[in-house]
């Protein structure tokens, strides 16, 4: 078995244990498989540290609630900075016990810590992944839950976080309905 694989089997095994399910699967094991597909389909040539940091973005996220915060904006920004924060070391934690170098356990935590979006092309790659697979499996069941003005709003930030390259996939990849597809032009 090859580091990658071994990489990819502890993802899953520890996504396994999410007892949040949809259509009875684990929904982080769900969203890794999806972050990958999106990720072959994006940037097949992407290096390991990328593709093992696409598919253990949310590894164990249940473990850390979202009500555990304050439900609002400073709130939100801090969960998902402390959920950056764990996913990087558990996905360290694999890493190194699938026999990577530091060089690469240290450039895929950078990468879920999103230190250097718009900068670094491998944080802007995960990025990218995130906002197709966000797009894809996630925006409309969303949608049903807000109101037009801030669906507006998330799209606007969903979008404003991607690459040129990415907004304009988007554009030919997905039904985005006006006013939504305004945000992904340049």
């Amino acid at each position: 078995m090859t580091r990658l694989q071994t990489a990819f089997d502890a993802i899953d095994k520890a996504n396994a244990a999410d007892p949040n399910r949809t259509d009875g699967q684990p929904d982080e094991l769900l969203y890794g498989q999806r972050m990958t597909a999106e990720q072959e389909a994006l940037y097949p040539g992407a290096a390991e540290p990328l593709r093992i940091a696409c598919r253990g973005q949310h590894i164990e996220r249940w473990k850390l609630p979202r009500k555990d915060f304050p439900m609002d904006r400073p709130g939100y920004l801090k969960w998902r900075t402390e959920q950056g924060r764990r996913h990087a070391a558990r996905v360290a934690e694999i890493m190194r016990d699938a026999g990577y170098p530091d060089s690469d356990i240290e450039h895929a935590e950078k990468m879920l810590t999103k230190q250097g979006i718009k900068r670094d092309e491998d944080v802007q790659a995960l990025e990218d992944v995130a906002c197709f697979t966000f797009i894809r499996w996630y925006m409309g069941p969303f949608s049903q839950t807000r109101d037009a003005q801030e669906m507006q709003r998330i799209v606007e930030r969903t979008a404003r976080k991607m690459s040129a390259m990415a907004r304009a996939r988007a554009l030919t990849e997905f039904t985005i309905p006006e006013p939504f597809s305004a945000s992904f032009r340049d």
